[in-house]
């Protein structure tokens, strides 16, 4: 994800500080993963450099002062552009998990056993998202929908490698 452009996208809506900026993020977009703070403002600070955004106003309180951002046509023209982009699809084409089945019956380890592992790990992650899903708003049925719908693919992979496994060790050992 692009924590600029989503940064960006967020000041559409008016002007904020720093912190409402985090606040925003964390509420819409980042429940799994939040921003720091420092990371919201190094994001800003080049987001300034760059023209995107500008200064809005400066506001003295118990702390350091607090600076208010707005986003600048710049900054409107190049969120435009980003979400007019398609995401590239990732194909998985050299996955962590390919290589760990390879590599077991290339050294004489349970490759059904790590299969095994690894199914008994998504079917677990599966039962976490699908009771977030239950007890989530809008929001977060559509960003569990969308990690299910991939570790589905993920077990349907496990199941077609298990079927497979006696024909890729014959393939890949020496």
């Amino acid at each position: 994800m692009s924590i600029g452009h989503t940064l960006l996208g967020l000041l559409e809506s008016g002007p904020r500080h720093g912190y409402d900026l985090k606040r925003a993020f964390d509420e819409r977009f980042g429940q799994d993963r939040p921003l720091h703070y420092g990371q919201v403002y190094s994001t800003m600070s080049r987001l300034l450099k760059n023209g995107l955004v500008e200064i809005d106003g400066v506001e003295a309180g118990g702390g350091p002062e607090r600076k208010r951002y707005a986003i600048t046509r710049a900054g409107i023209t190049d969120v435009s552009q980003w979400l007019a982009e398609p995401e590239k699809p990732e194909p998985y084409l050299q996955s962590t998990l390919y290589t760990k089945v390879v590599l077991a019956l290339l050294t004489g380890r349970s490759a059904a056993g790590l299969l095994d592992t690894q199914r008994a790990e998504h079917l677990r992650l599966m039962r976490i998202l699908t009771d977030r899903k239950r007890r989530g708003d809008l929001a977060d049925q559509l960003i569990c929908d969308h990690a299910l719908f991939h570790l589905e693919a993920d077990l349907r992979w496990l199941e077609l490698t298990a079927a497979r496994l006696d024909q890729l060790a014959a393939e890949v050992r020496p």
